[in-house]
């Protein structure tokens, strides 16, 4: 079993900070400085104007947002950002056909259902051309564990967004350039009142299994870093950094690995 990371961090030396979507411990920074930045009441993100897709995006799942009635998934542009600078429904007509991918949610509907803002899910700034059997197996099973800890009562911060590493495919009916991912990162990380952390990261490429197990792509949160090029725990005091960022294990016993 990995090393459980358990860090006892003073609640005082974050006082700076306001609790927001991205926790006391800052939202990424390192994204190219014309992105479109969005803060809604259920997440906050990082809009690429060249990709058309997030570059991250952070959200808190707790026990109140979890667990609502079905919802449906109705498709619609960003109203927050300028048709040049994001998709539109037509830009995936053929998609699952052709290339094998779904709409995926960066921000999981499911977790934000008992909102009274859970359609914000669907527009397609969160959203990206997420392979099948990604999106409805390691990824999705990576989702549903994050919402089985929280029903036991602990709320969940979360940053996720993509990776760009080598040429995966295009949306076959897009008339806008834009890049399809060749993969996604995740980052899960529970703070208590006390000032306890623990955080873990995942990494999951767009040709994964259906049946690939979400435990065995766990790694350093130093690992994501380098290769999205963002700081994604930006006021994470310095002396507890590489404690935090370069060990395994953090969450990864809470959601049953």
């Amino acid at each position: 079993m990995k090393k459980l990371i358990a860090l006892v961090l003073s609640v005082s030396a974050f006082s700076a900070f306001a609790n927001t979507h991205c926790s006391t411990l800052g939202c990424p920074t390192g994204a190219p400085s014309n992105n479109d930045v969005i803060e809604r009441s259920i997440y906050k993100m990082s809009s690429n104007r060249s990709t058309k897709l997030t570059d991250w995006v952070a959200y808190k799942v707790t026990p109140n947002t979890i667990d609502g009635p079905s919802r449906s998934r109705s498709w619609r542009a960003d109203p927050a950002i300028s048709s040049r600078y994001t998709l539109e429904p037509d830009d995936y007509r053929d998609a699952n056909a052709v290339i094998r991918t779904d709409r995926g949610h960066q921000v999981p509907l499911a977790s934000f259902s008992n909102t009274a803002d859970w359609s914000q899910t669907n527009y397609l700034s969160n959203i990206t051309p997420q392979a099948s059997n990604l999106n409805q197996g390691p990824w999705v099973r990576l989702e549903n564990a994050v919402r089985a800890h929280v029903r036991t009562g602990e709320s969940v911060y979360v940053i996720t967004g993509p990776l760009y590493e080598y040429f995966f495919a295009n949306l076959p009916r897009a008339n806008e350039r834009h890049t399809v991912p060749s993969g996604y990162f995740k980052v899960v990380m529970t703070i208590s009142n006390t000032g306890w952390i623990e955080a873990s990261g995942f990494i999951m490429e767009q040709d994964a299994g259906r049946r690939d197990d979400f435990c065995r792509t766990e790694v350093t949160i130093d690992e994501i870093e380098s290769r999205t090029g963002l700081n994604l725990l930006p006021a994470m005091p310095s002396y507890i950094e590489r404690s935090v960022e370069r060990r395994l294990g953090g969450m990864t016993r809470e959601m049953g690995c």
